[in-house]
């Protein structure tokens, strides 16, 4: 599909990748040092560690969702979807959630872009109204929300430019 085949498709890719409303997630990421990715400074409840991780664990649950036959809901809120500790184990583990989340955004936009997907079809375990397109606007609405609060971290951190 070309993107200007179908405007909702080509729209759904774009906001994916949203910059025009607000930071993007590559941009929300960029540069935040070792000593900062396990703070938690004051009045927050999440370092940009546990946000980070929790984005990425919730946006490859809701791609699996989408994709997978076979999909059982077995994650327990909360506990399953953000991480223990408020730093990343090692700086590997910080590169290698980068990168998986974008990885599975990738994948997400290349769902959306499937002419062959049925966008209002509902996904293959999911209850009435659990359609592709509203899995790819939670994740959207989901990924704008806790980008903004790694943004106010960060500022709160005195580590965003």
């Amino acid at each position: 599909m070309s993107d200007s085949a179908d405007p909702l498709r080509a729209q759904l890719v774009r906001v994916l990748d949203w910059e025009e409303a607000h930071v993007g997630f590559k941009k929300a990421v960029d540069g935040i040092s070792l000593t900062h990715r396990g703070a938690t400074p004051a009045g927050f409840e999440h370092s940009p560690w546990q946000l980070v991780e929790h984005l990425r664990i919730a946006q490859k649950d809701l791609l699996d969702f989408c994709v997978n036959a076979r999909y059982v809901h077995t994650m327990k809120w909360p506990d399953d979807y953000w991480p223990a500790q408020p730093a990343p184990p090692t700086d590997e583990a910080w590169t290698k959630s980068l990168a998986d989340f974008e990885a599975d955004r990738n994948r997400l936009k290349d769902l959306v872009r499937d002419d062959a997907v049925d966008l209002f079809a509902k996904v293959p375990t999911g209850k009435d109204g659990q359609t592709c397109l509203r899995t790819v606007m939670l994740v959207i609405d989901h990924n704008a929300y806790h980008v903004g609060q790694l943004v106010a971290v960060r500022r709160a951190l005195g580590i965003w430019r």
